[in-house]
């Protein structure tokens, strides 16, 4: 049952559609909560139980061209950001790491540990794991991760929040379908989220500031 192709398709759609789309909704928090920490259970489940995963580091991973092309990335990001920081609110470029490092650090610290490997677990590890062999045409199926991925930012009500969560979700989806690891993934994803608060777009990104 569960890795008939029906049964996948109405699971995607659940998930990575109705799921996200709702907590646009206003309803009471706790039930969103709920809902979330449901679906997450649910996939921890499948990963574990249905698709056999053993979440061990793989032994043959190449650290330092992983580095060099995160950092390449990262500094083009770097640029990009700066500027727009710069010309939309001035105001709030490096605010957090100026006006409050230990916040800065402790926020770093809490958003690299407690959010995003569970996104990376869903969004890619799940993502590709259950639906890859439902596309022939792996540029689409990139694509819609990457759409899948800003969806799950709606809430936020951020057109720029949206764009910036579909160009990050084409960057992990190329890492984890190189490597095949959620790890360097989430390593990846830390990386940039956390610069993107430290440039002063947290607040943004839901972020205290």
């Amino acid at each position: 049952m569960f890795q008939s192709i029906r049964y996948k398709l109405i699971e995607f759609f659940l998930i990575f559609i109705v799921t996200p789309i709702s907590f646009t909704i206003d309803f009471p928090f706790w039930i969103k909560g709920i809902i979330a920490l449901t679906g997450f259970v649910y996939i921890i489940y499948v990963l574990l139980k249905i698709q056999k995963n053993k979440f061990r580091i793989a032994k043959n991973i190449n650290w330092s061209r992983f580095f060099r092309d995160t950092l390449i990335k990262l500094v083009g990001i770097a640029f990009i950001t700066i500027a727009l920081v710069y010309f939309l609110d001035k105001a709030s470029l490096f605010k957090v790491l100026i006006n409050k490092p230990l916040m800065w650090l402790v926020l770093l610290f809490v958003y690299s540990a407690f959010s995003v490997y569970p996104q990376e677990l869903i969004f890619r590890t799940f993502y590709f794991q259950r639906y890859e062999n439902l596309f022939q045409n792996k540029k689409l199926f990139i694509f819609i991760n990457a759409v899948v991925f800003s969806l799950a930012h709606l809430f936020f009500r951020n057109t720029l929040v949206i764009a910036l969560t579909f160009f990050g979700g084409l960057l992990f989806a190329f890492t984890y379908k190189k490597t095949k690891s959620t790890l360097l993934v989430s390593i990846e994803h830390a990386i940039y989220g956390c610069w993107l608060f430290t440039v002063g777009m947290g607040e943004m990104l839901g972020f205290p500031s």
